[in-house]
């Protein structure tokens, strides 16, 4: 019979989940989830491992309270730029504050970015997280945008490419770092096809 898993209730217990989650977020982020066990997390979080499964049913469930902190981190920063903006505003210097916004983010959380990033690709229900997150992007700032006055038509695709062109500049800009590569100008005409499209 396996482990009954509780929703901790006292305040001293919460704090012991959260710490188990905080620990894992920095382990996985520093050697990778595969290169961690529920052994390593009990200690960076100070806590027994038979505490940890008490209330995680094992690593990968672990991993999902974790996922969910990195989604938040990104999905908030990101909301909150689009909650500031108002009409009237300039494509040019709309574009540029996606990328930067953007760059920063990934920036910000490049270790685990990677490490999540490339478990999505053999594991479908992490994929499934990344997904609702660029539905609720896409959603989210098709909104805002026609509100900004932006809607020509089409204006979901055109968010939904936005997006995906932005991610991939800032994954070649931080990751990727070709030596052949002026990123600077790759900037510059990222945010002229970002204009582009919003105007077409």
């Amino acid at each position: 019979m396996g482990n009954e898993i509780r929703e901790p209730r006292q305040e001293r217990a919460k704090l012991k989940k959260d710490a188990i989650i905080k620990a894992a977020y920095k382990i996985f982020s520093e050697v990778g989830y595969y290169n961690t066990n529920t052994a390593d997390i009990a200690k960076a979080a100070k806590v027994s491992t038979g505490i940890v499964y008490g209330y995680f049913k094992d690593k990968k469930d672990i991993l999902f309270y974790v996922i969910k902190i990195y989604i938040d981190d990104i999905k908030t920063p990101i909301v909150e730029y689009l909650n500031t903006l108002s009409a009237p505003i300039n494509a040019e210097d709309l574009a540029k504050s996606l990328v930067d916004l953007t760059v920063k983010l990934h920036h910000t959380n490049a270790n685990l970015h990677n490490i999540l990033h490339s478990l999505a690709d053999t594991h479908n229900d992490i994929n499934e997280e990344f997904m609702e997150l660029e539905s609720l992007i896409t959603q989210i700032g098709t909104q805002k945008l026609a509100e900004l006055g932006f809607d020509r038509g089409n204006l979901t695709d055109k968010v939904h490419l936005i997006m995906d062109l932005v991610q991939s500049y800032a994954h070649e800009y931080l990751y990727d770092k070709h030596d052949y590569i002026d990123y600077e100008n790759m900037g510059k005409l990222v945010c002229s096809c970002i204009v582009n499209i919003l105007n077409a």
